[in-house]
């Protein structure tokens, strides 16, 4: 009997000790919608006044150059974000060393900037808005020890013209089964891409090009400042010709209308 006591209490007291590591090894789920005190909701920043002070917090998608301005595409799971910090260096509402840790896993050197892993940061402004597109200007942006995130792209082809586009402002975005449609440059020759709007720029200078999709022509522009002369897709716009079919992601970036900022380009 003393021997079956004996068995039993070192079997439950191993039971107890598996109970306790299999707890303490239970990792806490990461909630990418989660909000620190204080901190608006996408829809909270939606519905602020334009002129008025925002605290938000998401992922940091993609980030513009430092050295004229850093500037930040972020995300949370509910919305998007354009964050403009003001200024140039010490007047810079971030320094060169933290921002360099957000675009760290992308090709940072010289300023240039990228596309970013969801480093996730906090970010107090003032809510604006410059032709159309909606930021966070005068921004002060804090990195936050978290998981990170990266939203999946949302394809908002079907959207193309219409009203509805304006809700996936600054968001994610791809387009698919798009046509290369031609350019005029400057002699009047049909181009399948300028450099700069007006076919006024040289290499190194932001891309723009012309798409279709059933039967409209849209204008997009890859972002020197987003993918430099060099980059995947910086390249493969330089190489398009006109009739090419083509996927394409980037941030949907508002300019007196719709300005998608192309990060990825596919030809089929």
């Amino acid at each position: 009997m003393k021997k079956l006591f004996i068995l039993l209490m070192v079997m439950l007291t191993m039971f107890s000790l598996c109970s306790c590591k299999k707890k303490e090894e239970t990792p806490a789920v990461f909630d990418p919608s989660a909000k620190s005190e204080g901190v608006m909701t996408y829809s909270e920043y939606a519905a602020a006044e334009l002129g008025s002070d925002v605290l938000i917090e998401g992922f940091v998608q993609g980030a513009q150059s430092y050295w004229q301005g850093a500037k930040f595409y972020v995300a949370d799971p509910d919305g998007a974000y354009f964050v403009y910090c003001d200024g140039k260096g010490e007047d810079i509402n971030i320094s060169e060393e933290d921002y360099a840790k957000i675009v760290s896993s992308t090709d940072y050197k010289d300023g240039w900037k990228g596309i970013c892993d969801g480093t996730k940061v906090q970010v107090k402004g003032v809510k604006s808005e410059w032709s159309g597109e909606v930021e966070i200007s005068d921004a002060t942006v804090t990195i936050l020890d978290s998981e990170k995130w990266v939203a999946e792209a949302e394809d908002v082809t079907s959207l193309l013209g219409t009203d509805a586009l304006i809700e996936k402002m600054n968001k994610k975005v791809k387009f698919t089964d798009m046509t290369v449609e031609a350019s005029k440059d400057a002699e009047g020759n049909d181009v399948a891409f300028l450099y700069n709007w007006d076919g006024s720029g040289e290499p190194g200078s932001d891309l723009y090009f012309n798409v279709s999709a059933n039967g409209t022509t849209y204008n997009f522009v890859v972002e020197s400042y987003l993918c430099y002369d060099g980059s995947d897709v910086y390249d493969g716009v330089e190489a398009l010709k006109i009739g090419d079919k083509l996927d394409l992601e980037g941030f949907l970036y508002w300019y007196n209308g719709a300005n998608p900022h192309i990060t990825s380009i596919t030809v089929k």
